[in-house]
């Protein structure tokens, strides 16, 4: 019987179903992630100004209700603006508060209210809308993975409530502009009203408290720096207030601490970890960039987060991570994995700030590289390149670590681990500490309270290396590959051939090796063999095993086989 007719039959009909499987492996994207993760013509007409929200949330219920003032400018004249607020929230009514009080008619289509807006705006002038909402927030379960709002209570008893929404997004407890790409340029004024046996801790500095007859307070915080709005926080509990003080670049620095009274002795202890935290980090990324606001911790009932002037800590007042070490190598037991994590990002997530959470590894490899930079700052260089690559393990290679821009997509979470390997290659192909130093302080310099992309990061980058830095980002960025470095020695050591493989074809990483007190310099070309002659020196101290632990690359080295001829 001759097969070959029903094989085909049978590949034919399989086709479709293998087709179908294909397509399912894609993001699916509905016109929702659009109106959330897009400049959209309802959003590009107009600045961000400053907000000021004022929340009364109901602790018994788990409800809050509010109004938001947005001022903004405009930019061109538009006639609807896109505030973002999700479900199950609801709007109860909006107005322009012009020369008069004027009511704004809306729409909304599940979690975007369209509003209408008044006729003949003029482009360089200024509006305020005030947006009236209620509901019932989404509660966070996971806190602070899947976001929310976190009712709990402390071991006491007591109200123990806070936000977290990176990723999720801010609109899932107020009313605002949910995208990266806009901050409010004068900041935002937080009033967030609770029983007066509690306190509320925000962004900024406390600038009043107001004593209602209902034994009720408002406690009234102020931002004045730009901020990202998944930074701006509510955290509701029966607080204690410990201060401290740090001389840095910017002057004197106000440390604040906010924590639960049955905790203070462990915060002394923990949060002693704060001033050299910061000199480090100042040394490494420069000025710290919230002088004017401060530096806060402030207890949670989660692990934390890296809101803005406001750290949110629960770690449990241990080192590590929750008391492991997710390096494995013994280094990031030797400090706080929250203080330090949470705190660097101030310069790389808050100061910094990605233009689309596409490029969220701008925010999460640079803050997770500042861990390896505090292992360092404590226990020297080698420590830091072992707690570096010991991280790696934690490296899935799973999808690129870049999301699909404009419909609100993050890429892998290999963003914390490999982004991180990635800029440690970067700075030991450099071989020069300092420069890599001050390019870091440039990045901050430069692009001070703004918002970046990844081409924006990788322009800067290749300044400082002495070389285009695109094919790196590509490679770690955009693919799953590890990059191996192959090598063949001959049988008496003295000639080495290698090459790059399993690499884009623009990757371009020079090691930097040390032989001793000499260091090889070798530029390998992805599936080029090269040869170069190796000094007795060189022979001697060379040991090619090592240099994965500087290079997040693999090895594969062999030596020359030597075949007898008859």
């Amino acid at each position: 019987m001759n097969r070959n007719p029903l094989l085909k039959m049978c590949l034919i009909l399989l086709m479709p179903i293998a087709t179908m499987a294909q397509k399912s492996n894609k993001p699916q994207f509905t016109k929702a992630d659009t109106l959330r993760g897009s400049i959209t013509p309802e959003r590009a007409w107009w600045n961000l100004q400053h907000y000021d929200i004022q929340v009364r949330p109901n602790l018994v219920n788990k409800t809050i209700e509010g109004s938001v003032k947005i001022q903004f400018k405009i930019i061109r004249q538009g006639k609807r603006m896109q505030i973002d607020l999700q479900q199950p929230l609801l709007i109860d009514s909006v107005f322009y508060l012009g020369k008069k009080r004027q009511s704004l008619n809306y729409t909304r289509e599940a979690n975007v209210a369209m509003i209408n807006m008044p006729f003949g705006m003029k482009a360089n002038t200024e509006g305020l809308v005030q947006i009236y909402y209620h509901g019932v927030p989404r509660e966070a379960i996971r806190a602070p993975w899947d976001g929310g709002i976190s009712w709990t209570k402390d071991e006491l008893g007591n109200p123990f409530v806070a936000t977290s929404c990176q990723g999720l997004g801010a609109s899932v407890w107020w009313p605002c502009k949910d995208h990266q790409y806009d901050e409010p340029e004068k900041g935002v004024t937080i009033s967030v009203r609770v029983p007066d046996s509690l306190m509320n801790v925000s962004n900024g500095r406390l600038i009043n408290t107001i004593q209602h007859e209902d034994a009720t307070k408002t406690w009234v915080w102020q931002v004045k720096e730009p901020i990202n709005n998944y930074s701006v926080s509510m955290n509701i509990g029966k607080y204690i207030h410990l201060k401290d003080e740090f001389v840095g670049e910017g002057g004197k620095l106000n440390l604040n601490y906010y924590v639960l009274p049955q905790n203070k002795e462990g915060a002394e202890r923990q949060f002693a970890q704060v001033k050299p935290m910061l000199k480090c980090f100042e040394h490494w990324f420069g000025k710290y960039p919230f002088y004017q606001d401060g530096f806060k911790l402030v207890e949670v009932p989660y692990l934390g987060m890296e809101h803005q002037s406001n750290v949110a800590y629960g770690n449990k007042y241990m080192n590590g991570y929750l008391g492991r070490d997710l390096s494995g190598t013994g280094w990031g037991l030797k400090w706080d994995f929250i203080v330090v994590h949470e705190s660097g990002h101030e310069w790389f997530g808050n100061n910094i700030t990605s233009k689309d959470i596409a490029d969220m590894w701008i925010h999460e490899g640079f803050t997770n590289y500042s861990e390896t930079l505090f292992t360092e700052w404590l226990s020297g260089k080698e420590a830091g390149s072992a707690y570096n690559k010991g991280a790696r393990k934690n490296i899935r290679n799973d999808k690129p670590i870049l999301g699909i821009y404009n419909v609100h997509n993050t890429g892998s979470g290999d963003m914390y681990p490999k982004a991180s390997a990635m800029l440690h290659s970067i700075r030991m192909s450099m071989n020069n500490d300092e420069k890599f130093r001050q390019m870091l302080r440039h990045l901050n310099k430069k692009f001070y309270h703004q918002i970046v992309t990844t081409p924006m990061i990788e322009k800067e980058i290749s300044l400082y290396a002495g070389y285009s830095v695109k094919g790196i980002f590509t490679q770690y960025l955009t693919t799953t590959q590890v990059p191996s470095f192959d090598y063949i020695s001959s049988m008496d050591g003295k000639t080495l051939k290698y090459r790059y493989s399993n690499a884009v074809k623009d990757f371009y990483l020079p090691l930097q090796i040390k032989a001793g007190k000499e260091v090889l310099v070798l530029k390998p070309k992805v599936n080029q063999w090269q040869t170069i002659q190796l000094t007795p020196s060189q022979i001697a101290n060379l040991n090619l095993e090592n240099v994965e632990n500087y290079f997040y690359i693999s090895i594969n080295g062999r030596k020359e086989v030597q075949i007898k001829m008859n």
